[in-house]
């Protein structure tokens, strides 16, 4: 039992011996629970039907969603936008829903062009990030053959709290299948590489992406950021689309592609995916956008832009350069790799050969690899198809640059206290000046303290790849492959005992009340549990067990809503509201209940009384109901004894006087009298003061009129 004093409380000590108030206060540790955190998922192309209650123009995609956060009855929000072939330009709806289908699992999504649709969530994770939203959803989808683990959770917010709380690996992807309560964490996406990704039918199972990653968790190995050469589309065709029917993120002004291209990969409000760039600035006008979308994002992937049309107002030049991030096959150096282990790691069946010049002359000290400053540097090559990647990792943080000897202009990188970074030597073109005899492509690399001035701690290097270009006999033949082993997990979670609770007003436990009195009864389970409890055959018993009174039927509804009104929903717990009673002959009142569970929320029961229907929660699920109506393993009865007094026993001493109650045996009865409120006194005080100005007012009347009369003159 839990009490607390007020300061109301504790005032009314100072006011006199004639107010008694008995305080018990119970200290208890209760264990922390993670309170769940608003999120919001998000819909590409794709809208639920719902009930729009507010709907607005012309506001941003931020400014609709977070619109929605902030109102209570807001549960989706639906974000449009139509391109006007005349500006072009776009023109954006914003409508808030208080009702969506979107949460019902059988509702089939519409295609809608150029819609973002998010649904509001509750997450129990600290994860939960600042974003405007922290999942990707794509409906009936799933990826096959890449899950890391298998969970059951009895709802899709506890599947993708599940992944924003996973710690063994980095949860990328989710898949819940609703009718199975199925919950698959991945490591991998659709952007994962090195393996064949693509998302399959599976009607009934959702597949969510993790969008709280950091950028650099967006890969599993290097993240880089290419053009649209990969899709089969022209770049030109993809930049104009994305031009028009991107929502644009974020707009910046910047001086070159590179830092367009680093704004994208160091973006913490959302993570950017691709971006445009305009070219050079002109005046005051934005020329780099970024957005959170792909191809990968689109529902019909790179066909979506096979089938778009040119806009009405077309001058025929290209709008801009599109880039998308791309996940590299090649994996990064773990943590305690031994140096070189990078040189051993290639994406094509090349031979790598990386040589010193011999005719270079700054290489002083005894170790090559160190200047005379302290910094040593583990310079390793990959040789990758269309580029020679340099990956430099230093000892110490280096402030410089890295550029190709001869191109410092069109081929370089600026290095601002980093320990590890990267030149990327083209193969092609004059920007590198790569060269290249017979599958040999050769450069030299600068590694350069000063952003100007080359000093003899510079460090040269020459660099090559070879390319094994001779032909070959292959010879192709079958062979028998088993599929992988299927693992099958089951879970059964232990079902939690239920507790029976009576609380009076002031939500304190009691075991002692006076008839009338207004008492919450309550059948209680913890909150962390996926089941849900109802309750029937409820009966009230005399403590002497010779009368009984039926409160709630086998069906779950109450038999006199009157004397004990039907079970309602508390979170995972059931409570009634009703006004204490006792038997005739006892004192002591017996509840007892047979309690079932269901997996997540039950249904209510439909129960009439006086020609009226209302909702009882006594009765599960109609698919458990209609499944198995015996009696199961899981039915579980439970009771709980209460002690009813009329108005005036607690003076009486009839515990001695009966011998056939046996409380003053083996219970103390502690009769709590409510202390006196301000206001009660106040009010007391008042009429007291009425009273006796009443009392006063009345003899002076009196007197008065006595002294008015005339006296009698006696002759």
């Amino acid at each position: 039992m839990q009490s607390t004093q007020s300061k109301r409380d504790r005032s009314s000590m100072h006011m006199g011996p004639l107010l008694l108030c008995a305080v018990m206060v119970v200290l208890v540790t209760l264990p922390v629970q993670i309170n769940a955190r608003m999120a919001f998922e998000k819909l590409t192309d794709f809208d639920f039907p719902g009930n729009t209650y507010y709907s607005v123009k012309n506001l941003s995609l931020y400014e609709c969603q977070g619109w929605c956060r902030e109102e209570a009855d807001c549960q989706a929000a639906a974000f449009s936008f139509v391109v006007n072939p005349l500006s072009p330009s776009q023109e954006t709806h914003c409508q808030l829903q208080n009702d969506s289908s979107a949460a019902n699992p059988s509702a089939a999504p519409q295609r809608s062009a150029n819609m973002y649709y998010m649904v509001k969530l509750q997450l129990r994770s600290e994860n939960v990030c600042h974003r405007p939203w922290s999942f990707e959803r794509v409906p009936n989808k799933v990826i096959r053959g890449l899950d890391n683990a298998l969970i059951y959770t009895s709802t899709k917010e506890a599947c993708l709290s599940a992944c924003l709380n996973e710690r063994r690996f980095v949860c990328r992807s989710v898949e819940y299948d609703y009718n199975n309560m199925k919950c698959v964490l991945s490591d991998s996406d659709r952007r994962s590489s090195g393996q064949f990704v693509q998302l399959v039918d599976a009607q009934g199972t959702d597949y969510f992406e993790n969008l709280c990653l950091k950028p650099a968790q967006a890969c599993k190995n290097n993240r880089s950021f290419g053009n649209s050469q990969k899709m089969g589309v022209s770049e030109e065709k993809v930049a104009q689309y994305v031009g028009l029917h991107y929502y644009t993120d974020k707009e910046l002004q910047v001086t070159s592609e590179s830092a367009c291209r680093l704004a994208c990969e160091i973006e913490s409000e959302f993570l950017c995916r691709s971006f445009l760039y305009l070219g050079q600035p002109q005046g005051a006008q934005y020329n780099c956008r970024l957005y959170h979308l792909d191809h990968k994002t689109l529902p019909d992937g790179p066909s979506t832009y096979l089938n778009h049309e040119r806009p009405l107002i077309d001058h025929g030049e290209p709008i801009g350069q599109y880039f998308e991030n791309q996940c590299e096959k090649t994996a990064g150096l773990a943590a305690g790799s031994p140096p070189g282990t990078l040189d051993k790691i290639d994406t094509l069946p090349v031979s790598l050969d990386t040589i010193e010049d011999p005719n270079l002359t700054n290489l002083t000290r005894n170790d090559v690899n160190c200047d005379k400053t302290g910094t040593c540097y583990d310079v390793s090559v990959h040789c990758k198809d269309t580029r020679i990647a340099v990956q430099v990792r230093t000892n110490k943080p280096f402030n410089g640059r890295i550029y190709a000897l001869g191109r410092s202009e069109t081929c370089n990188i600026d290095v601002i206290n980093s320990d590890a970074f990267r030149l990327d030597l083209t193969m092609a073109g004059q920007d590198c000046n790569t060269q290249s005899v017979t599958g040999v492509y050769s450069n030299t690399v600068v590694l350069q303290h000063h952003s100007v001035v080359m000093t003899k701690a510079d460090k040269i290097y020459k660099v090559k790849c070879t390319y094994d270009m001779s032909s070959k006999n292959i010879t192709f033949g079958m062979m028998p492959i088993r599929d992988p082993e299927m693992i099958h997990i089951n879970s059964s979670p232990e079902a939690p005992p239920p507790r029976i609770r009576i609380l009076d007003t002031r939500q304190r436990e009691v075991e002692t009340v006076r008839i009338g009195d207004r008492l919450n009864f309550r059948i209680e389970i913890p909150e962390d549990t996926p089941y849900g409890i109802f309750a029937r055959s409820c009966v009230a018993m005399a403590k002497d067990a010779r009368t009984s009174f039926k409160i709630i039927d086998d069906d779950g509804c109450p038999t006199d809503p009157t004397i004990f009104p039907g079970f309602t929903a508390d979170g995972n717990a059931l409570q009634s509201t009703y006004e204490a009673f006792r038997f005739t002959e006892s004192y002591g009142v017996i509840f007892q209940c047979n309690v079932k569970y269901c997996l997540g929320p039950c249904e209510p029961a439909v129960c009439e009384w006086n020609m009226e229907s209302f909702e009882s929660l006594g009765r599960r699920r109609r698919r458990s109901i209609e499944s198995n109506d015996t009696k199961s393993e899981d039915d579980m009865n439970i009771s709980q004894e209460i002690l009813v007094l009329d108005f005036g026993d607690e003076k009486r001493e009839f515990f001695k006087a009966d011998p056939s109650t046996d409380f003053a045996k083996d219970k103390t009865v502690t009769i709590i009298e409510p202390c006196p409120t301000k206001t009660s006194v106040l009010a007391l005080a008042v009429t007291c003061a009425l009273m006796i100005l009443l009392y006063i007012s009345t003899l002076f009347c009196y007197y008065m009129k006595k002294w008015m009369q005339p006296h009698k003159i006696v002759a």
